[in-house]
């Protein structure tokens, strides 16, 4: 796959916020708009180049307001210069017709998944015909999808988008491991996808995403294979061992540029993040 060099600089991918950890769970959930900014400026500094955002509403639960995604993405703009800015589609807790509602504001990316999957307590939803109508809106708007993998058939999916015009031939994949009830954190596996993304998706760029306390091995198996980015935060993750919560995004952006200068390798600056992902 283009970019997988384990010589080139790494992404670290910053997931601030999710629809699912709430204060309760750890304070340092950012949750209104000022707090994600703040959030999202001190990750930033501790070398993350890109964002993906979610927001919520005044009761925590998730929200498809695009007034608030652009809000976010104003401040990003203002406090974290070059950063990239990924919006979420993602269905938790939202209306299928809303989850694209922000995608007029024009963020350098946005997820897209391109299948439905067993989740914890729900069916994660996303039938043909949502998926193609989100990437034909972004399509519209220039925003680049990053393609959320559950499952191997997702890649599939993906290749069908490109068939049909809807994306380029170089997408950015990441594979999705660790949620309760879809695809298990297991190294094998990763190998699977890589090889089957590798054959059906030459050209794309890839990133692996562990969830919970799987955060840490995913993210050293993605590096051990010349992974083009990497992902952490507290949608993903809110503690930093079994009995400590993380003291914030910036805290686990700190261990995975750690973690990425363990494999002999170098954060990327904003510069060659938008460069890697194919924003330049």
């Amino acid at each position: 796959m283009a970019g997988s060099r384990s010589d080139a600089p790494v992404v670290i991918a910053v997931a601030i916020t999710g629809s699912v950890p709430r204060k309760k769970d750890n304070p340092a959930v950012p949750i209104t708009v000022a707090e994600q900014i703040e959030s999202t400026q001190q990750a930033f500094e501790a070398g993350a180049t890109l964002a993906h955002i979610h927001v919520r509403n005044d009761d925590e639960s998730p929200s498809s307001d695009p007034d608030k995604f652009a809000a976010v993405q104003e401040g990003l703009r203002k406090h974290c210069p070059g950063m990239i800015v990924q919006f979420s589609t993602g269905g938790r807790g939202r209306d299928p017709a809303a989850r694209g509602l922000s995608l007029k504001h024009r963020p350098d990316m946005a997820s897209l998944s391109t299948g439905s999957v067993n989740f914890p307590t729900i069916v994660y939803e996303n039938s043909a015909g949502l998926v193609t109508d989100l990437a034909g809106q972004m399509k519209q708007f220039g925003v680049r999808p990053e393609i959320e993998i559950f499952d191997l058939s997702h890649l599939h999916g993906a290749k069908r988008l490109i068939e049909a015009g809807l994306i380029d031939a170089r997408p950015h994949v990441q594979f999705v491991m660790g949620v309760q009830n879809a695809m298990p954190a297991e190294e094998h596996l990763l190998d699977i996808l890589l090889a089957e993304a590798r054959r059906i998706l030459p050209e794309a760029t890839w990133t692996a995403a562990g969830i919970g306390r799987n955060q840490a091995v995913v993210m050293d198996w993605a590096l051990a294979r010349g992974a083009d980015a990497v992902r952490t935060g507290l949608e993903d993750n809110i503690r930093v061992t079994k009995d400590r919560l993380a003291a914030s995004n910036a805290e686990l952006v700190s261990l995975a540029a750690a973690a990425v200068r363990r494999h002999g390798r170098r954060v990327a600056t904003p510069a060659e993040a938008r460069a890697a992902l194919g924003l330049a």
